[in-house]
């Protein structure tokens, strides 16, 4: 086992601290390694679904306009080192070894960190050695007790809410907006696209409370779909007309309208951003794993990744599903979820709209078997086989879609991680 595999390994073996809300451990670890997120200027960002692209999304508009842009994400896909990226460019090995140890030689031994807690402050310190300008840094879990809300940022995002994480973050649509809600600041701007009134009377009376101004999409921002996947954008300082992403999807046009109101906000504050920059940035942004296709050789099915995860993500997917689909029949769907997740109701989302579903799992623990999906599928789900080895679960989908078919890789983005990594001859050599 080499090095940098020993130090994963040392890493991952915090999991089995679980998920810990709080804000004390992750302040200790930051006060031994001289609190490198003091003076750090950061975009925060929470919400159920859509965290990732519009982080991606303002990434490459910053890189546009050669602002130094750091971005911390998780989970990975196939490589730890994809959770931190300077100018899109991920950590090396001998990076992720020498802040480990770091963060290692200022650990309280009667006070462990959890995994995230752990690796949010190699971000912080990872942002601060390679003077970065502004860090894009993405919630683990909630908002107001995840370790991300340690950071000092220009202005806050909440994309949307969800049932999600209901042990954590309470069991009721409100809880979950209270605990998004805590990456709010005094005065810091908030762009928001919470829609379920409850919880957006929550979000915004937090920020008035806070004297934090409010960017709403649909009132401050909004968004027109124009022929063939272009669309408009009109925020309070920049309209950009006839818009492209290279993010493929029906809600993309969402994500960018949160992404517009983030980079007028950061430019009031100071940085040297325009509309030039985010329409670069929509046109060359890249998020793997997220409606993805993958190339196909001659005679093959189309191959399509995307990693929905929860019933929110489900139904995203199934409206891109037309666009993406086209006439290609049998769609065979390649299905891993975590155990945790709502199964049922992803399933339920999801099944209806394939001919053959082949369930499977990532090499993970928390993966659910593929038995247990089998035996959830709602009534009147399509014809569907077990095969645990996901490797052989896409060979097999191929084999049934067939040339003018299509296979649709879903469920978790653990699943597409390891789907991805098997579609590109290599092993998934990073834990998960």
């Amino acid at each position: 086992m080499s090095a940098y595999q020993k130090t994963l390994e040392r890493l991952y073996e915090l999991q089995k601290f679980g998920i810990k809300l709080g804000l004390s451990s992750t302040q200790n670890l930051l006060r031994g390694l001289g609190d490198p997120q003091r003076g750090l200027a950061c975009l925060h960002i929470a919400g159920t679904n859509g965290k990732g692209s519009v982080g991606a999304m303002l990434e490459a508009a910053l890189m546009a306009a050669g602002i130094k842009a750091g971005f911390y994400t998780s989970p990975h896909l196939e490589r730890f080192s994809e959770r931190f990226r300077v100018n899109g460019r991920e950590i090396t090995q001998r990076q992720v070894m020498d802040l480990a140890s770091r963060v290692w030689a200022v650990v309280e031994l009667r006070e462990p960190p959890t995994f995230f807690e752990f690796v949010t402050a190699m971000a912080f310190a990872h942002f601060r050695d390679q003077g970065v300008e502004l860090a894009i840094m993405e919630t683990g879990l909630g908002g107001r007790l995840d370790a991300t809300n340690i950071c000092e940022p220009l202005a806050t995002v909440i994309t949307n809410l969800g049932l999600e994480h209901q042990e954590y973050l309470g069991r009721h649509l409100r809880d979950i907006a209270y605990e998004k809600a805590g990456i709010i600041k005094p005065g810091v701007p908030l762009v928001h696209g919470v829609t379920q009134p409850a919880a957006r009377r929550l979000v915004e009376q937090t920020a008035a409370r806070l004297g934090a101004p409010v960017y709403r999409r649909g009132r401050e921002l909004r968004f027109r779909r124009g022929p063939g996947g272009r669309f408009d954008l009109r925020g309070r300082l920049w309209v950009l007309p006839d818009l492209e992403t290279n993010l493929v999807g029906r809600h993309q046009p969402l994500n960018a309208c949160l992404a517009l109101g983030a980079a007028e906000a950061l430019a009031q504050a100071g940085l040297a951003l325009g509309p030039g920059h985010l329409r670069a940035g929509l046109t060359h942004v890249r998020w793997p794993g997220r409606l993805e296709q993958w190339p196909s050789g001659p005679g093959q099915p189309t191959l399509w990744l995307d990693g929905a995860h929860n019933p929110p993500a489900a139904r995203a997917l199934l409206a891109s599903l037309p666009r993406i689909q086209g006439q290609r029949r049998p769609l065979v769907m390649v299905v891993g979820v975590m155990a945790d997740k709502e199964i049922g109701r992803i399933l339920s989302l999801l099944l209806p709209a394939a001919d053959r579903v082949i369930y499977s799992r990532p090499a993970y623990q928390r993966a659910a078997d593929p038995a247990a999906l089998a035996a959830a599928a709602p009534p009147g789900a399509p014809p569907g086989e077990i095969e645990p080895d996901l490797g052989r679960a896409l060979a097999r989908a191929r084999r049934l879609a067939g040339r003018r078919g299509m296979v649709l890789v879903t469920g978790s983005l653990f699943t597409v991680g390891e789907a991805r990594a098997l579609l590109s001859g290599r092993h998934k050599t990073d834990l998960p």
